[in-house]
């Protein structure tokens, strides 16, 4: 290191701005500005190695602390302190030199005197402006006694601040100078150590420690830190050697305490990455082989892709554990193997089902989503009241479990419409699951992936294509599962349904864990006596019973036929279906609980007047102009007229170019369009008949099946609703032998026996035997049918009919033709409730039947039937067979006496 060196008392200035050149250290700066390169030139190229100059740091404006300021004056250049060259143009040299020019500033009070170790001199194209490449070398510090301009560049006064050789000697003997040195020794001594793992070249910094006095190491330790400005200053402004060593030993301990960390978390990071890292090189290695020996293929992007795929699926951590386990056992795998295609199909499942992605919910407005009930769905009063209950639950408590709503009813009344309305509420996502005919539990829980062509289950893979965890499905049909070897559906449906356990539900396939207590699940059945008691238990029923004529009548003008039009192509313009038309197609050609048969009625309509609307177009007048004509100007007088001119005069366009037919256009020069033949098409009784045929049912069908003694009306509920059965008894000669038929069940057979039984007994009350002892079927047989012989019929309320038809076949009267009955009855003559009272009416009144003879213990479920129908109907409730059998004949049935229990 260089020496103490005399300083002059005056010495050129070069500012360095927000940087700090401390005795010892070396620095490289490229000199731009013209006040710059003068004072190089000047102060250092022509004095060579004997030129000296100052180095005062300097602070921005914006930068300025509250401090010492020697005086405000021109600025040097901007990339001074810089060990880089600057990389900006002429140009842009030039503009921050002038806004240097116009910027005050802040001197410090302070600074270093240097020397030039190196310059080189060059000459910028193509502007040809002069610069300067300067290595300086600090020296000692000194003080600014004042600052005067010298030309464009400052020269200042100064005096010396550092100690002097005798004052240095004394210095190194006080004990505080001693100690504070060793302690800055052995803390530059354990940084070097450190660094000396890391690089190889800090073998020249340990001779320095050895060679160099400690108060110039201080200065040349801090140099090299990456330290902030202030601290820099601090450490120029520490004159006093105490001070000096104690503020380096705060920073080189400080500087070796970040190594410290910062190596402690690398070899924390590095430790956990390793092995990835490791098998991640490998990888690349093999990857690079393959390309050499041409063997490369896509498979190991593809696995890569599938990776990322299932990193951004969000599964949980014991699922991405067993996940990552699998996709490891598919790299050892190569794509010939059997086991590779459905391990990386199994993966691609977890990656595409949605663990955490949900459809977001909008804020419920219970009167916008009943008012989307009532526009969707015409009646069914309790049934939408029960939704806006249940969607009102879901507004105050979304984490509600609520439960699993099932709509029984009949087909066509809208029970899968009205889930979806449920879904549209909420706004969540929904999906449809067909559960009919399901025999199979794997269709459930999915096959165990042991099997060939083993698949998910329908729940997994419905949540897999719908793309979100909560969104409402509709489990259709639930009661038309069956079970056979294969398992039973139904039990496998207990987990799913129920809150407690579907929140891991287990698919075969799967085989981990996965919650189904975001989804709402929303069921549909025909009948609820199919479905097994404890999944039902798991179920709230909501029964959708059949619509009455009005409601149908409704349902036709206010959706189906728009609905039916827009379907066929056509519009109001072109068909119209009077209300009174539609009423005869309800009565006349359907009896049906729902709207399905009606949809096709009207269907059939709407075809019918498709074919003329389309024959009405084939034969429609039309334009067809060329070479010059301009259809898009005229008007449609314009061309009727030209064409009827040319027809009056006999004559032809003169110059043959020009061949026209008339098209219709309106006075905007558009095509009106050929379909509209004139008035639209009105459906009338003779349009009905020529396209629906003769009607299938009348009023009168009743009376006529009646006609003779032996039949009786009865009421039924099945699956498409209630509907009106007729039981026929007739007598003929054997051996007192009881015949039945009509694909009846064990229930109905139970029934007429006992049926039978209960007349035999009651012969001579009845007025059908003579004497009490006689056998009523001496030397003959009884045959009872049930009409509609293909239809399954089972069931206990057909008992008080059963007993009517006999008694009328052995009294020889016939029964009332406007009564229809329903119940069940115990061997004593009681009549006992029976189910599906509203169904039972509603089909009563489509038959045109007027009275009605109900168990007395259904009087609570005619609160369910509407209004307009009760008040049509005479509804006779009963207690006991002797009451119905009074009503079912036109003035009674003789008695000779009434048992009693």
């Amino acid at each position: 290191m260089a020496e103490p060196v005399e300083l002059p008392s005056r010495l050129a200035i070069l500012p360095f701005r927000n940087k700090v050149l401390l005795p010892g250290a070396i620095v490289r700066i490229r000199c731009t500005s013209p006040s710059s390169v003068k004072l190089v030139e000047q102060e250092l190229w022509q004095r060579e190695e004997r030129g000296l100059i100052g180095v005062l740091p300097v602070r921005d404006s914006e930068a300025a602390a509250v401090g010492t300021l020697l005086s405000q004056g021109v600025g040097g250049d901007p990339g001074y302190g810089s060990s880089k060259s600057p990389t900006t143009s002429s140009a842009e040299q030039q503009k921050q030199d002038s806004k240097n020019h116009q910027e005050p500033i802040h001197w410090h009070n302070r600074g270093v005197a240097a020397r030039a170790l190196h310059l080189s001199r060059g000459v910028e194209k193509p502007s040809g402006r002069v610069t300067y490449i300067v290595v300086l070398e600090g020296l000692c510090r000194f003080s600014v006694q004042d600052l005067s301009a010298r030309g464009t560049y400052h020269v200042a006064r100064i005096s010396r601040l550092d100690m002097t050789k005798a004052e240095l000697e004394q210095a190194e003997q006080d004990p505080d100078i001693i100690a504070l040195s060793r302690q800055f020794k052995a803390t530059a001594m354990e940084l070097i150590s450190v660094l000396e793992q890391k690089q190889k070249t800090v073998g020249r910094t340990k001779v320095l420690l050895e060679t160099v006095p400690v108060h110039r190491l201080a200065d040349i330790f801090v140099a090299s830190f990456e330290i902030s400005f202030e601290e820099q200053l601090s450490m120029l402004d520490s004159v006093d050697l105490k001070v000096r060593l104690s503020k380096a030993t705060e920073l080189v301990d400080r500087h070796l305490q970040s190594i410290l960390v910062a190596e402690k978390i690398t070899q924390k990071v590095e430790g956990q990455l390793s092995k990835s890292q490791k098998e991640y090189l490998l990888r690349q290695q093999m990857r690079a082989i393959k390309e050499e020996l041409g063997d490369n293929d896509d498979d190991e992007d593809d696995v890569a892709a599938l990776e990322r795929k299932m990193q951004s699926a969000g599964m949980p951590p014991n699922i991405w554990k067993h996940a990552q386990r699998e996709l490891r056992r598919l790299r050892k795998m190569q794509p010939q193997q059997p086991g590779y295609s459905s391990s990386r199909v199994y993966l691609e499942l977890l990656a595409d089902l949605p663990w955490q992605k949900v459809s977001e919910e909008r804020e419920l407005d219970l009167r916008a989503a009943k008012e989307s009930l009532d526009s969707d769905h015409y009646g069914l009063t309790k049934v939408k009241q029960r939704i806006i209950e249940y969607l009102a639950v879901r507004k105050l408590k979304p984490d509600a479990r609520g439960p699993v709503l099932c709509f029984v009813g009949p087909p066509g009344v809208g029970k899968t419409s009205l889930a979806s309305s449920i879904a549209s509420a909420l706004g969540r996502k929904f999906i449809r699951i067909s559960l009919g005919g399901v025999k199979d539990e794997a269709d459930i829980r999915g096959h165990r992936r042991t099997y060939i062509g083993s698949m998910p289950g329908r729940l997994i893979d419905g949540l897999k294509r719908v793309g979100v965890c909560n969104p409402v499905m509709l489990l259709d049909e639930i009661d038309k599962t069956g079970s056979d070897v294969r398992g039973d559906p139904a039990s496998a449906l207990l987990e799913v349904l129920d809150p407690e356990q579907n929140k891991s539900f287990n698919d075969h396939y799967l085989n981990v864990p996965f919650d189904l207590s975001k989804v709402i699940f929303v069921a549909t059945a025909n009948r609820v006596q199919p479905i097994p008691p404890p999944l039902l238990d798991r179920m709230e029923v909501i029964e959708l019973p059949g619509y009455t004529p009005e409601e149908k009548l409704k349902i036709s003008m206010k959706h189906l036929i728009p609905r039916v039009l827009d379907q066929h192509g056509l519009s109001s313009e072109f068909l119209k279906i009077p209300e009174g038309m539609v009423k005869l197609i309800i009565q006349r050609y359907t009896r049906e609980a729902g709207v399905r048969s009606l949809e096709r009625n009207l269907a059939a309509l709407a075809r019918a007047a498709a074919v003329r609307v389309a024959e009405q177009e084939r034969f429609s007048p039309a334009i067809q102009l060329s070479k010059g004509i301009q259809p898009m100007a005229a008007s449609t007088t314009a061309l009727l007229d030209t064409r009827l001119a040319g027809a009056g005069s006999g004559s032809s366009p003169s110059n043959g170019e020009v061949e026209m037919e008339v098209i219709p256009m309106d006075v905007s020069g558009q095509e009106i369009s050929n379909f509209d033949g004139g008035s639209p098409i009105v459906v009338d009784e003779t349009m009905l008949e020529k396209v629906l045929g003769p009607p299938r049912y009348d009023d009168n069908e009743a009376a006529e099946r009646v006609a003779t003694p032996g039949v009786s009306v009865g009421l039924v509920w099945t699956n498409f609703g209630g509907e009106v059965q007729f039981v026929e008894a007739t007598a003929m000669v054997g051996k007192g032998e009881l015949h039945l038929t009509g694909q009846l069940g064990d229930v109905i057979k139970e029934s007429a026996q006992i049926a039978l039984t209960w007349v035999r007994a009651r012969a001579s009350e009845l007025e059908i035997s003579s004497t009490s002892d006689k056998n009523l079927l001496e030397n003959r047989d009884i045959h009872i049918h049930f009409p509609a012989g293909a239809v399954p019929k089972d069931g206990p309320s057909a008992g008080v009919t059963l007993v009517t038809s006999l008694v009328s076949l052995f009294s020889k009267k016939k029964v009332r033709a406007d009564t229809a009955m329903t119940g069940e009855m115990t061997l004593r003559g009681l009549v006992l409730p029976v189910g599906g009272i509203k169904d039972k009416v509603l089909a009563a009144h489509r038959y045109g039947i007027k009275r009605v003879i109900l168990p007395e213990r259904n009087l609570k479920d005619l609160a369910e039937v509407p209004s307009n129908i009760l008040s049509g109907l005479e509804i006779l409730l009963v207690k006991r067979i002797e009451d119905v059998l009074e009503h079912a004949f036109e003035g009674g049935c003789p008695l000779r006496k009434r048992s009693k229990l």
